[in-house]
């Protein structure tokens, strides 16, 4: 068995690209516009051939869906958590749970789905301005 994908719903699908594309840097890999049935699909994935993303834009959607914990989260792992943090925030991504162990870190997706970014490898040595840094928000 393996994981194919994993399906979020999004209300503004430019927004969750623009979070999912441009600043965590995964690639679109295909997009279907269904007009009969009103919602357009769009799979994303950090590599060829891995498991995907799948964005699924319903377009009457107009309010935000419930959000919660249900669904869990989205784990990445990243070659350098401290500077893939630091390039998040640069693009305006707030770090919920910042990596204070140089190993995980929290961040959401503009529809509130949780995303944990895990350090490729043995851990990286704690450091500031990390260490120092306290949760925030739900992740």
């Amino acid at each position: 068995m393996r994981l194919l994908h994993t399906m979020l719903r999004v209300k503004d699908l430019n927004l969750a690209l623009d979070f999912f594309v441009a600043k965590l840097g995964l690639k679109e890999r295909s997009r279907r516009d269904f007009s009969e049935g009103r919602f357009t699909l769009v799979f994303l994935s950090a590599e060829t051939g891995g498991a995907e993303i799948e964005l699924t834009h319903n377009w009457d959607q107009t309010e935000p869906y419930s959000s919660g914990r249900f669904f869990g989260h989205i784990a990445f792992e990243v070659d350098d958590i401290y500077s893939f943090c630091v390039d998040l925030e640069e693009k305006g991504v707030n770090i919920l749970r910042p990596p204070r162990d140089g190993h995980m870190a929290f961040v959401k997706s503009p529809d509130g789905h949780s995303i944990e970014l895990l350090q490729k490898g043995p851990s990286l040595p704690p450091q500031e301005p990390w260490l120092s840094r306290k949760n925030h928000g739900e992740w």
